[in-house]
Formats: structure tokens, C-alpha cells, sequence
């Protein structure tokens, strides 16, 4: 579950580094952008990406949401909840998509079809990053 804190980091601080587990055990970074989701942070991915593919395998991972200066940050250790068009039900999927849309970016798309279509032929997936774990820093 997020804490209020968490919620209201996420919601000023748009961007994150998510942090996987290649095929080696080696870690991949990556720059995701990120908004509250139900009991967890979300962002979207097309297929072909290392975290995708890095996520399907291990559902382990980090995200680090900072504010721009980096001095306050959170630090959320879980796993992701992976969610596609091989996994999800339709409805399901699009409603999602459209939820992390909303939150990541702070606003409404203009035109929800041609969202949808967009998505749908791009075939992104939703990833859901639920913490077992959250740590904050201040690094000023």
C-alpha cells in the first residue's frame, strides 16, 4: 500500500528510474515517467524494451522518484505487475493504459479513441510496481 507521502511524491514528480534484473543478474536502468495507480505506481512500455522483457522474467525491481533538485526522493522495492495485451482482458487493459495516462501526465488526452487506437497498435503494456519496501532519502 502507498503511503501519502509516496502518493504525493509521485503525483508532483513525474519521473523515475526503474531499476530491473537482465538474464546475467546484472542491473538495467531506466527512465520511466510514472503516476499513482490503485496500491502502486504505473508507466507504460512498448514491447521489445529491455525492462519489459527483464520484467516478464523477474518481477523484482526498484523505482526512485525524486523531485528535480534530487534532494527528496522515495524509493519503492517490489515487484511489477505486468500487464498486456497476452494477459489482461481488453476492457481491463484499456481502462489502465488510460488511468496511467491520466496520472502520469496530470491531465486528460484530448481524444480517448485515437488514444486507445494508438495504444493498441503499439501494443504497450501497463506495469504496475506494488512495494514490499519504501525508503525515503533528503539528500539536502
Amino acid at each position: 500500500m502507498l503511503s501519502d507521502k509516496v502518493r504525493e511524491i509521485v503525483t508532483l514528480n513525474h519521473q523515475a528510474v526503474l531499476t530491473t534484473f537482465r538474464k546475467s543478474g546484472a542491473i538495467q536502468m531506466s527512465i520511466v515517467t510514472v503516476g499513482v495507480h490503485g496500491n502502486g505506481v504505473g508507466f507504460t512500455t512498448s514491447p521489445g524494451s529491455a525492462k519489459l522483457a527483464n520484467l516478464r522474467r523477474n518481477h523484482r525491481c526498484s523505482l526512485m522518484i525524486s523531485q528535480s533538485d534530487w534532494l527528496d526522493y522515495a524509493v519503492l522495492e517490489g515487484h511489477a505487475q505486468v500487464m498486456s495485451t497476452y494477459s489482461t482482458p481488453p476492457e481491463e487493459l484499456r481502462l489502465t493504459l488510460r488511468g496511467i495516462y491520466r496520472t502520469a501526465s496530470g491531465k486528460e488526452h484530448p481524444d480517448w479513441d485515437e488514444y486507445d487506437q494508438a495504444v493498441r497498435a503499439d501494443q504497450r503494456s501497463a506495469i504496475i510496481i506494488v512495494p514490499d519496501h519504501i525508503y525515503y532519502g533528503n539528500a539536502g
